[in-house]
């Protein structure tokens, strides 16, 4: 491996904090997403008991609340799968 190749890998490992986005960008962005999809389903439901949304929408609006909610549930599942396996290691 050459100096060059060296610094290279430096720039990149320099440069690269720079573009990802941080831990907390990026669960906020995924709450934000995850109260978009469930709120977007509640305005259909709304509209379509109204009179003013089709059943196809209502049940594609639906649909996609329910697998949003089954994600986060899984989400969870495994972080406090992750917790009690970390409780369980010993000292």
């Amino acid at each position: 491996m050459d100096v060059s190749t060296t610094l290279a890998q430096r720039a990149y490992g320099a440069a690269r904090p720079a573009t990802k986005p941080t831990e907390e960008q990026a669960l906020g962005h995924a709450v934000q997403t995850f109260s978009d999809l469930v709120s977007g389903g509640e305005r259909v439901a709304i509209d379509s008991m109204a009179g003013r949304a089709d059943a196809h929408s209502l049940v594609e609006a639906l649909t996609q609340s329910e697998l949003a909610v089954q994600t986060a549930v899984s989400v969870r599942d495994k972080v406090v799968e992750a917790y009690q396996e970390i409780l369980r290691m010993p000292v």
